[in-house]
């Protein structure tokens, strides 16, 4: 039984993982990193291991064995699979394929040297050359490699060159000048300015900027297609395809960066999470994320101190730089902190951010499963507190207006109740008493006819009123409930869609919530509900109407045999143009000679 309990909490914790690439650790009751996997779905893979008894008696075993799940979401699955091999080389899992220490990744170099070389490496020798990559697929590797060298003619010499070394004219040009692969940069034929210029394109290159190189690719392929060469510009297309799939820099790997900690915060009204990761030879070798529960409404600064100092001293960091999204008032021996702005710092900082988030998302929706009344009920004391409230929301109406140059205008009315749609009280609105495209008056319509009828037949009346508009058709909405004598009564609130701004009664200031609020997501899904429900009424509206037409005046054509003939003629006009013989495939004989006649 406790089995039963322990395996239906990990599939909880399984039913929150997001649905992107990632890796997953699975740790025992030891907190020991038994297995390391890379997913490109992460809850459908680590779903999998719960879903069923596995024919490696060995994987049900492990299955058994697992106490706890932590994930590390990335960009893209070659970002997991780089992850996923770092992290097994570090803490070798028992049931992970071991990995070998000189198992690497190949780069492309561009060698610190006078007239730089181009060439493929698995080596990353720290003496100021740049490095790209690194790669998962060596295929790729080779393409970007041949495709610079069809591109530019580089010397692959292990001459010693500089510039008065070729001025005195100690060297001779090779093979590779004769056979047109290198331009003789040795002997003075290319400049030292001419070289570093091919140098910085291939640098654009390699760095992901290929828009020019791509171009002159799918020139040439045409080219050679209208010059029936089918073979060699199928070989360019090939080319063309992987440069498409090609991202030139990881977001797991950097040989620049080495050895640092990196730390985000997400905050909310009683809690905050804090996310590390660490990297040592420009590899991420561990990931985690803690919470700190608030006591007296902490700062997001001091609760990241916070978070720095108890994992630096759990994990015995000895990092002498710390990536933080912004400036701390915190000073340690020898450690230098750092606010990136741009570049491969900055992505690790978007990446541990990311991170923070979807922990957070997935701790909101175990205690949603787990206890629902208490996360409903965090959420309405929430939206008591920021919209100022003199009781909980816990029923809140929501409208909306629909129309097209002012045609079949309609408005929907939705019902959350405790902070989660009530369907069952949705309503739909024909605009009765306005003429043409009036938002302001259409809400004042719609405003008054919903409450003035909860008013008579003695029904509850919302705690929060949301009108999906800014000042025009809140004012509107103040009219009405002034005849009905509801203002004051019930509170009311404006959302306005291009800043998300909250209007109140009577203040010129809008309120803008944070973007992480939950509150601000309950009052953006009221807002989106409410457009959907308005828009759907309104579409089928509009086409009733264009079924209704001509074909109404003809005594047997019912809607299935209008929608049938719309649908195949696309209009009245062709339809009067068809020929009888046409006209009987799609709705029968009878039908068609009666059509026929009627328009003949």
């Amino acid at each position: 039984m406790v089995e039963n309990k322990h395996i239906v909490r990990l599939k909880e914790r399984v039913a929150a993982l997001p649905d992107e690439p990632g890796v997953y650790q699975f740790f025992d009751e030891h907190e020991k990193i038994i297995y390391v996997g890379k997913a490109k779905r992460l809850k459908r893979r680590v779903a999998s291991y719960f879903n069923k008894v596995h024919d490696i008696a060995k994987t049900n075993v492990m299955v058994k064995k697992i106490a706890d799940i932590k994930h590390l979401v990335v960009e893209t699955e070659e970002d997991a699979l780089l992850l996923e091999n770092n992290l097994i080389k570090k803490h070798q899992p028992r049931y992970n394929i071991l990995l070998k220490d000189d198992k690497s990744y190949p780069w492309i170099c561009i060698k610190k040297e006078t007239f730089p070389r181009v060439h493929i490496t698995r080596q990353l020798v720290k003496d100021g050359s740049e490095y790209f990559g690194p790669y998962t697929s060596v295929r790729m590797v080779r393409t970007l490699m041949d495709l610079i060298r069809s591109l530019y003619k580089l010397r692959t010499c292990n001459l010693k060159l500089d510039e008065k070394s070729v001025s005195q004219g100690k060297f001779k040009v090779c093979l590779e000048y004769h056979i047109g692969n290198c331009k003789g940069p040795c002997v003075g034929n290319e400049s030292f300015e001419e070289y570093h210029q091919t140098i910085a394109e291939i640098r654009h290159i390699l760095k992901g900027n290929i828009k020019n190189v791509t171009d002159f690719l799918q020139e040439k392929m045409q080219a050679l297609a209208l010059d029936y060469k089918y073979e060699d510009a199928h070989l360019i297309k090939e080319k063309l395809d992987l440069l498409e799939k090609y991202r030139s820099k990881s977001t797991i790997v950097s040989p620049t960066i080495d050895n640092i900690d990196v730390y985000s915060i997400l905050a909310d009204e009683d809690t905050a999470y804090v996310n590390f990761l660490k990297l040592v030879n420009g590899a991420i070798i561990q990931a985690h994320t803690i919470e700190i529960k608030k006591k007296l409404d902490e700062s997001e600064e001091e609760l990241l101190v916070m978070g720095i100092v108890e994992i630096r001293q759990k994990i015995f960091s000895t990092a002498k730089e710390i990536i933080v999204p912004f400036p701390l008032d915190l000073s340690m021996h020898n450690v230098g902190f750092t606010v990136p702005q741009r570049g491969d710092k900055k992505k690790l900082l978007d990446l541990s951010l990311r991170n923070v988030k979807y922990f957070r998302q997935e701790k909101l929706k175990q205690l949603e499963k787990r206890q629902p009344k208490k996360h409903s009920d965090r959420i309405v004391e929430g939206m008591k507190k920021d919209f100022r409230l003199k009781e909980l929301p816990v029923h809140i109406e929501c409208f909306d207006n629909s129309n097209i140059q002012g045609t079949h205008p309609v408005a929907s009315c939705v019902v959350f109740r405790n902070a989660k749609p009530y369907k069952k009280d949705y309503r739909h609105f024909n605009i009765k008493t306005v003429v043409g495209a009036n938002d302001f008056a259409s809400m004042e319509e719609i405003i008054y006819r919903r409450y003035k009828r909860l008013l008579e037949e003695e029904k509850s009346l919302p705690q929060l009123i949301v009108i999906d508009g800014g000042k025009g058709q809140l004012g509107a909405a103040l009219n009405s409930l002034e005849k009905l004598d509801l203002r004051g009564k019930v509170a009311v609130v404006g959302i306005a869609k291009r800043l998300e701004e909250i209007f109140f009664p009577g203040d010129p200031y809008p309120l803008y919530l944070d973007k992480n609020s939950e509150s601000l997501k309950v009052i953006q899904h009221l807002r989106n509900e409410s457009h959907r429900f308005a828009i759907t009424f309104h579409r089928q509206k509009r086409s009733k109407a264009f079924i209704t037409s001509e074909l109404d005046e003809v005594s047997g054509i019912g809607p299935k045999t209008k929608q049938s003939l719309i649908s195949t003629f696309k209009s009245v006009e062709n339809i009067k143009k068809t020929s009888l013989e046409d006209l009987e495939k799609c709705i029968g004989k009878s039908k068609a000679v009666k059509l026929w006649h009627h328009f003949n």
